[in-house]
């Protein structure tokens, strides 16, 4: 059996099964894609949910000690790539490795790989963050500003990420080609447009592509246990 003591987040979160691949997640878009991944990709994990995102969870030292930068969601593999074991950050860092782990779902050639890369680097650069900011200022604290000018500009940004989504999926099932981890990503954080209420300021359901794409997403069996896992 594989001994992770030495890592200080095991303190915190013991893993069950210490020969299998660790997860230290939550129930949000960004936690989510790693669990869906995995069940994708049939790769046996362990899931640990932080229980929530308070300072006193994401800044504790056991679980800096696997992600810095003090976001979900992380992993701790105790099979790495050089036979040693290995932590990541950042979800879209993890999702490249799981591909190239499992040699599934980054395409099959260089080209689709990097095409594959390419999207999923525009979830996390453009679509996340927007996204996130839209929800700030328009559900929570942000809210309440009387000044517009923040709420207007991420509502704006909101539909032109939707209509870049809209176009890219035009005469396809998804967006990089085959299905990728770049779904995996993109996908996640449509489904959180409903917590922020926000669909109806969107227009969603103008973008017929993108609606059909979430539904065509969450009927995959391996998404829904992915997402079962963090509820």
């Amino acid at each position: 059996m594989t001994d992770l003591s030495d890592f200080l987040v095991t303190k915190r979160w013991p893993a069950q099964n210490p020969d299998i691949l660790q997860v230290y997640a939550f129930g949000t878009p960004n936690g989510r894609k790693v669990p869906i991944a995995l069940e994708e990709m049939g790769i046996k994990y362990e899931y640990h949910s932080t229980g929530g995102l308070s300072d006193d969870i994401m800044r504790s030292p056991e679980f800096l000690s696997v992600s810095p930068n003090n976001k979900i969601p992380a992993i701790l593999d105790p099979n790495g790539p050089d036979g040693a074991p290995i932590t990541l950050f950042e979800s879209g860092a993890i999702l490249q490795y799981l591909a190239e782990k499992s040699g599934k779902f980054a395409g099959s050639t260089a080209s689709e790989k990097f095409t594959v890369y390419q999207w999923l680097m525009w979830q996390m650069a453009g679509q996340g963050p927007m996204f996130g900011q839209l929800g700030f200022f328009y559900k929570f604290a942000g809210a309440s500003m009387e000044d517009p000018t923040a709420r207007n500009r991420y509502i704006g940004e909101g539909k032109r990420i939707l209509n870049v989504l809209n176009t890219q999926l035009e005469g396809r099932d998804w967006v990089a080609g085959d299905y990728s981890i770049a779904d995996m990503a993109i996908a996640p954080w449509l489904k959180t447009l409903e917590f922020y209420e926000a669909k109806d300021v969107l227009e969603y359901g103008n973008y017929k592509n993108v609606v059909a794409y979430e539904q065509r997403f969450y009927d995959r069996p391996a998404v829904q246990r992915g997402v079962e896992v963090t509820v």
